[in-house]
């Protein structure tokens, strides 16, 4: 039997008279290839050949369109984006590593230094009766000696606010990693500009959580409680016509890259509630455990550094009885306080109510950053913004709209009963 060869056909649709045409090509599955242009074809029998449908064969050949080869330019920020990806993958893996570790050091600590505490408080209250009086009072004081140090420098470093910081920064570093991920993925031209945004986000991130302990550690103990920052400050936007709605624009556009006034008042309402509610609460709460962890920071090595004093003079007349009371007492209520410090992890609480006011501070700014911009068409799209938010808060978007109202500057600060978070 004659080869038959049906003919390809790019894009060109096929009209075959119920004569001339003797078999129909089965529909192909569409390609995962975005690239490749559909392809009809149809099989022409010439006359003179008889031919069943089960012993024609149609061969058809996908031609694919050439790609535009890509400036250099865009290629070097293509590969500088998937080492900042990298760089991203390897700094969470290493904020992971020593987060662990130094949340072991919070928990090895706090019972090695109550472990000596106590040990040294029961060999004071002994120590009066024993025949071996002043090996006892010995023993408790250099023990007593050794737990007001360990006291003052673990109470210095804060074991559990450093792993506070660890376990944040992982999550911020693999944040990172994903979003970059998925623009290099996404396929649009790289500029200069993505590249540098990405970098001054690795910078942010590496002042706000550093990795060494020493030196370069954060202020455990700050004079003011601001709210953690691990993002770049906005640049100021060149200033360019205004096509914003105004206050009276909301019927003239409807609509606007997604946004109208409504949005606006709505996101305006919202700024304000996390302004006077979400983040306030949160500093004032960071303030308050602050002062609390700060005398519990002080008591703890005192009262151990006391206990230590007080067992020299055991056994010496008079004071002697005073002396073993004072040390076991002493040393009963420095772990006691060591215990509510970091068993309770009053530096992770700090750390953690500063990461929220943070949290919400960020919030804030990206509210900020497209209000402020005058141009519509260059802000992100207004709906899906709004999405982002609502997410962010833990609401609906329905929700967003009980904020509208408080963008009236009739509405006080003290007025303000609900948080727009929903969240934490």
């Amino acid at each position: 039997m004659a080869a038959l060869q049906a003919q390809r056909l790019v894009l060109a649709p096929s009209t075959s008279s119920p004569s001339t045409s003797a078999a129909r090509p089965r529909p192909q599955p569409r390609s995962r290839r975005s690239s490749v242009a559909t392809c009809r074809a149809a099989l022409h029998v010439p006359s003179g050949i008889h031919a069943t449908q089960e012993n024609l064969c149609l061969q058809v050949n996908w031609i694919e369109t050439p790609r535009v080869p890509a400036s250099p330019s865009a290629e070097v920020s293509l590969e500088k984006l998937r080492a900042i990806a990298d760089a991203a993958a390897d700094r969470a893996e290493m904020h992971d590593i020593i987060g662990r570790q130094r949340d072991n050091w919070n928990h090895l600590l706090l019972h090695s230094t109550n472990s000596l505490t106590l040990a040294a408080s029961a060999m004071a209250a002994l120590a009066p009766a024993a025949p071996t009086m002043v090996a006892l009072k010995a023993s408790a004081g250099v023990l007593l000696a050794t737990a007001a140090v360990t006291m003052a420098a673990v109470n210095k470093i804060q074991p559990s606010q450093l792993a506070e910081e660890q376990r944040n920064a992982t999550r911020l570093w693999r944040e990172l990693e994903r979003e970059v991920r998925a623009a290099i993925a996404h396929g649009a031209p790289t500029t200069n500009a993505d590249v540098q945004e990405a970098m001054d986000r690795v910078l942010a991130l590496d002042a706000a959580y550093p990795l060494p302990l020493l030196p370069g550690m954060l202020e455990k103990f700050p004079k003011a409680v601001e709210p953690t920052r691990w993002w770049p400050r906005c640049r100021p936007a060149q200033p360019k016509k205004s096509k914003s709605f105004g206050r009276r624009g909301a019927a003239a556009f409807p609509s606007g890259n997604g946004w109208t006034q409504d949005l606006e008042d709505d996101m305006r309402g919202l700024l304000r509630v996390i302004k006077a509610k979400d983040e306030n609460e949160f500093l004032t709460v960071g303030k308050l455990v602050l002062n609390i962890n700060r005398g519990l920071a002080v008591a703890g090595p005192a009262l151990a550094g006391t206990a230590a004093l007080a067992s020299v003079f055991i056994g010496t007349g008079e004071a002697g009885t005073w002396a073993t009371g004072a040390a076991v007492i002493g040393g009963a209520l420095a772990a006691s306080v060591n215990t509510v410090e970091h068993g309770g992890q009053m530096g992770m609480l700090f750390e953690l109510l500063r990461n929220c006011a943070g949290f919400y501070r960020k919030i804030q700014e990206d509210i900020e950053a497209n209000l402020n911009e005058p141009d519509v068409e260059r802000r992100g799209g207004g709906e899906l913004f709004a999405t982002k938010v609502a997410l962010k808060l833990g609401r609906s978007l329905s929700d967003l709209k009980q904020f509208r109202k408080m963008a009236s500057p009739s509405v006080r600060d003290e007025d303000i009963k609900e948080f727009a978070g929903k969240l934490f």
